[in-house]
């Protein structure tokens, strides 16, 4: 197939995570200037507008993390607080259905796998052609295929 991306890939939720990326920066950057310019603060209630600020940034920083890693001996996803390798042959299924938050990888062992990487949040179409690369490279890949690619 001439339309497979070149491994490794990542995908990833690009405008998302430019939000809260973002987002980050600017709550660091304001609530530290806040605890500065307010000078009725002593320097415990500072830090812990700083302190707060890095709470916020590491919660919008997780939310950040995920994104789904494929390279030629399998597919790696990263999600919220969790990280899993898959090897090709044990991915079954891609499916991204009208509604679903994320994409599904269906596993060989009966389970289904979130997969936050690939997400149609902000950029719906990115995430469809995301989710039906990585469909493709799975079908490529599959042990079942007869026709698998080697590289």
């Amino acid at each position: 197939m001439s339309d497979l991306p070149t491994l490794p890939v990542t995908f990833r939720p690009g405008s998302t995570r430019a939000v809260l990326l973002t987002a980050a920066v600017a709550i660091l950057v304001v609530i530290t200037a806040v605890a500065m310019l307010l000078k009725q603060l002593n320097p415990a209630e500072r830090l812990s507008f700083i302190v707060t600020a890095l709470l916020l940034d590491a919660v919008l920083l997780l939310l950040a993390r995920p994104k789904v890693v494929a390279d030629e001996d399998g597919v790696t996803v990263i999600n919220l607080t969790s990280k899993r390798r898959l090897e090709w042959a044990e991915i079954l299924q891609v499916t991204l259905r009208s509604g679903d938050p994320w994409v599904f990888l269906n596993l060989s062992d009966g389970t289904s796998l979130p997969a936050l990487g690939i997400q149609p949040g902000l950029a719906k179409q990115r995430a469809i052609a995301d989710a039906r690369a990585l469909r493709a490279l799975v079908e490529t890949r599959s042990v079942a295929n007869p026709e698998r690619h080697q590289s």
